[in-house]
């Protein structure tokens, strides 16, 4: 089994953050490892406090997953702080692991700020340069770029830019755009497009904690990262289609849809073919 590290920020509701990164994993059949860098008093429709973890217990968390388990994908999530970004920059450029795959999560789904506004440049300038690959959505690209972004070849040239900062790859979620739901990926060379059609929902609580896990999954279990931003498109779609009406703001995506739908009816049946 292939072995996945998130490290990010807790949701205490349950939708985003490590703990979506965990669900993502279980349903991509990758054991889930996390080490939390933030605390987040959070729910379907506000934050209402953030507590950092101190980077010296960054440090150790991470410490501890790699000197004993092997790590085949890691994906970084919510870094509010400076400090959180160098603990986690200093640990990853020593252990220098595969398939690190970074959503620079600047705002919850309720619009409420997980980064400090300063810490764009430390963003930019101290991990930026250590993803494979990146998966901002629109308003994130947008800091990041320093333009605007109306249109697929706004998009494009965004991508480019966010390259140029040192990353190897971008995918930029249009979530947020209009129209149809479409995501570009630009590998350095080539842009490929993943289009599908916008589900009307609120629930989408989670939605990029949940993609940027679904990647790391696909890419530690040897997919392409064409095939794996393909596929985690698919499975992220899946879970806003059957999105769950929990709380009163925006529900989490179903993380575990198909699995409730098929799981135990097929391990029954190989129980029964026994």
């Amino acid at each position: 089994m292939k072995k996945v590290l998130s490290i990010a920020g807790s949701d205490c509701s349950g939708g985003a953050g490590i703990q979506a990164d965990l669900k993502t994993f279980s349903a991509h059949g990758v054991f889930g490892m996390s080490v939390i860098v933030s605390v987040v008093a959070e729910n379907t429709s506000r934050v209402i406090d953030i507590q950092d973890i101190t980077p010296d217990m960054i440090k150790k968390q991470i410490d501890a997953v790699f000197e004993d388990i092997e790590v085949d994908a890691v994906k970084v999530g919510m870094l509010s702080t400076p400090r959180c970004m160098e603990a986690v920059a200093e640990k990853l450029r020593y252990y220098r692991p595969g398939n690190v795959v970074i959503d620079p999560v600047m705002y919850a789904k309720n619009g409420c700020p997980l980064m400090e506004p300063a810490a764009v440049g430390a963003l930019i300038k101290i991990v930026i340069p250590l993803a494979d690959v990146l998966t901002p959505n629109i308003p994130e690209a947008e800091k990041l770029s320093g333009m605007r972004i109306l249109c697929a070849a706004d998009m494009e040239a965004a991508a480019r830019k966010i390259c140029a900062m040192g990353c190897k790859a971008v995918i930029i979620k249009g979530g947020h755009a209009a129209g149809d739901a479409l995501d570009i990926l630009f590998d350095g060379e080539k842009f490929t497009r993943f289009q599908t059609a916008r589900i009307q929902t609120k629930n989408t609580h989670g939605t990029g904690c949940t993609f940027s896990s679904a990647v790391a999954a696909q890419l530690a279990n040897g997919k392409s990262l064409q095939q794996a931003a393909r596929d985690a498109k698919k499975y992220v779609t899946t879970g806003i289609e059957h999105a769950l009406a929990i709380g009163k703001g925006c529900g989490p995506t179903h993380h575990f849809y198909d699995v409730y739908k098929n799981g135990l009816r097929g391990m029954e049946e190989q129980e029964d073919a026994k």
